[in-house]
């Protein structure tokens, strides 16, 4: 029963990699995209004295998408919030339990997103957003994704924890930043 559990766990980590890869490239994407069409915006509106009108929502879905695909990828990196604080001033002990209370945390809000990202996206999708005539649920396509992979992301960090593969001295995110620098 271990190692058909150790093979899930491996199936899902691979799985998780790639959703995360491909999640940090969108991300990176739909930023560079932003970007684009918002410069075209400022040239079309200051130097040919006209305006593209579908910037602005464009603009804000792509916004969306990297902002939940890159909160998902730093769940998947161990970058989301802890109890990294308490850490430091309670005995070694306790950092398994605080990490997976954290995981947990974490875990509630990633289903919390998912859940009512679906519902959102189902109720509105009949409605079409104006200008770029597309369903409204794509307004909320962003915080089911993103909920989503935060629930996959989280729940391989849950059950590596669980099964005690996970190092108990991970990097914060300052330490990373750090070393990096």
């Amino acid at each position: 029963m271990g190692e058909i559990m150790g093979q899930g766990i491996a199936a899902l980590s691979r799985l998780n990699a790639v959703l995360a890869r491909a999640s940090l490239w969108l991300a990176g994407f739909g930023l560079s995209a932003m970007t684009v069409i918002v410069f075209a915006q400022v040239f079309m509106r200051y130097v040919m004295n006209d305006s593209l009108l579908w910037v602005e929502p464009t603009a804000i879905l792509l916004m969306s998408w990297f902002i939940f695909l890159g909160s998902a990828v730093g769940v998947h990196e161990n970058f989301h919030m802890g109890f990294d604080v308490l850490m430091h001033f309670l005995p070694e002990k306790f950092g398994t339990w605080l990490r997976l209370m954290s995981d947990l945390a974490v875990l509630i809000f990633g289903l919390g997103m998912a859940i009512y990202g679906w519902q959102l996206m189902a109720k509105t999708w009949g409605a079409t957003l104006p200008v770029i005539r597309l369903p409204g649920g794509m307004s909320y396509m962003p915080l089911f994704v993103g909920g989503l992979l935060i629930t996959l992301f989280v729940l391989e960090h849950i059950l590596n924890r669980l099964t005690g593969k996970t190092l108990e001295t991970e990097p914060d995110a300052e330490d990373v930043l750090m070393t990096e620098a």
